[in-house]
């Protein structure tokens, strides 16, 4: 199973010719050479988790592609038939299992409304909890770990990953940071995640990460 890394938060998993497309939103360049989607995963409505034109690319290449997301995303998406999941769900999309965890958005600011977020985690290894810190009640062998946003504070995240204990750790969600910032928050997050005993990769948009 490989694991490849656009810009920002979307990725793309691939096993036996079958890929699985996680959040491509309008900060990822356009996604017009995917073939074989077999399911796309939203974790949230943000726009920079989804845009319908990415939507509308992967599904005219890959029409009976499914799409999952929690509820916020099924209205947000209404021109779009999106299956309804929520924590606690467990869903086979083609050759992968999916486990679904936590429900709300993190907080941005008392003044934003809180939006239905689920974290997906992948046959058993990568676990991505979308815009939240939701700590699933599994084992955690891969990590995705959001480095810069408006809801995020980089001790939280430290905290995060050391609670997990992954054996290996990724970040994303960091369009929004400059070269200088991705650098810091990035020695911030390999440290947490080697205290533990595991390995930090940094994944340049399409570079990918055998699982």
């Amino acid at each position: 199973m490989k694991l490849t890394k656009y810009e920002h938060s979307t990725l793309v998993i691939e096993k036996g010719g079958e890929l699985l497309v996680i959040d491509p939103g309008s900060f990822t360049m356009p996604l017009s050479d995917l073939l074989g989607v077999v399911g796309i995963v939203i974790t949230h409505e943000h726009a920079d988790h989804w845009a319908p034109e990415q939507l509308a690319r992967l599904l005219d290449r890959s029409p009976d592609a499914r799409i999952l997301g929690p509820a916020g995303v099924a209205t947000a998406a209404s021109g779009f038939e999106v299956e309804t999941v929520k924590d606690g769900d467990a869903v086979e999309v083609g050759s992968f299992r999916l486990q679904f965890f936590g429900a709300k958005h993190a907080v941005i600011h008392e003044t934003v409304p809180i939006v239905d977020n689920v974290g997906v985690m992948v046959d058993d290894n990568l676990y991505y909890a979308g815009d939240s810190y939701t700590i699933p009640d599994v084992p955690v062998v891969t990590l995705a770990v959001p480095i810069g946003a408006p809801w995020l504070k980089i001790g939280d995240a430290m905290d995060y990953v050391l609670e997990i204990k992954p054996k290996r750790s990724f970040p994303v969600h960091d369009m929004v940071l400059s070269q200088v910032g991705k650098t810091m928050t990035q020695a911030r997050i390999e440290t947490v995640t080697q205290q533990h005993g595991g390995e930090f990769f940094v994944l340049n948009p399409g570079e990918s990460l055998e699982l």
